[in-house]
């Protein structure tokens, strides 16, 4: 019972994230005045699509979220930010934006108070058994650098030369310009958190 109601809160959280991510992704494209043709041919990925998530009709993945923002100029953190300044340095954990990938699973939990002059943004990821996200590479985020810190469970970071294999209390240094994949390999959720920083 306990287990069912929790999944229908997520469930009902996904619903309205979804309905966010449409209207943001409208938004954020209008205002660098991007067309959906122009998008597209930018992101690759297919104009039906792009108009399809902003009709929200589709649930992007994270990997193909990631093209959007890529070809926009911003990072994930930026894409999920609220425009408004920020009212306080503190955000509360229950006001923090939830983001579950329709396909992995993964649950992205924006912990960094939105809107503080900071290069810094922090993420918690909850992770499924046997998930894999592959992100492509990216050249508007060869500036970026992340910290990848395993709390519970068992991550592979896979990049193009070598896998990491993190264990809980493991940090991985690496930059987000280049292909790269999260797998968790194992039959235990594991969470861990992104500290992603804008520039170097």
């Amino acid at each position: 019972m306990i287990r069912e109601f929790h999944d229908l809160i997520m469930e009902n959280e996904q619903q309205a994230s979804d309905l966010q991510v449409g209207e943001r992704l409208k938004i954020l494209r209008n205002r660098q005045s991007f067309t959906l043709d122009r998008l597209a041919a930018a992101s690759g990925v297919s104009r039906a699509m792009i108009s399809r998530i902003e009709r929200e009709e589709a649930s992007p993945t994270a990997a193909l979220l990631a093209r959007l923002c890529e070809a926009l100029g911003l990072s994930l953190s930026a894409f999920f930010a609220p425009d408004e300044p920020a009212c306080a340095p503190l955000i509360r954990h229950a006001q923090q934006r939830l983001w579950r990938d329709p396909v992995s699973g993964y649950l992205r939990r924006s912990v960094s108070p939105p809107g503080v002059a900071s290069r810094v943004d922090i993420v918690e990821v909850e992770f499924p058994p046997g998930a894999r996200v592959s992100f492509p590479p990216r050249e508007e985020s060869r500036a970026m650098t992340q910290h990848i810190w395993l709390f519970e469970g068992v991550l592979d970071m896979e990049l193009p030369e070598v896998t990491h294999r993190l264990h809980p209390g493991d940090c991985l240094f690496m930059d987000i310009g280049d292909a790269f994949s999260f797998h968790n390999p194992s039959d235990q959720l594991a969470r861990y958190a992104v500290v992603l920083d804008r520039g170097r």
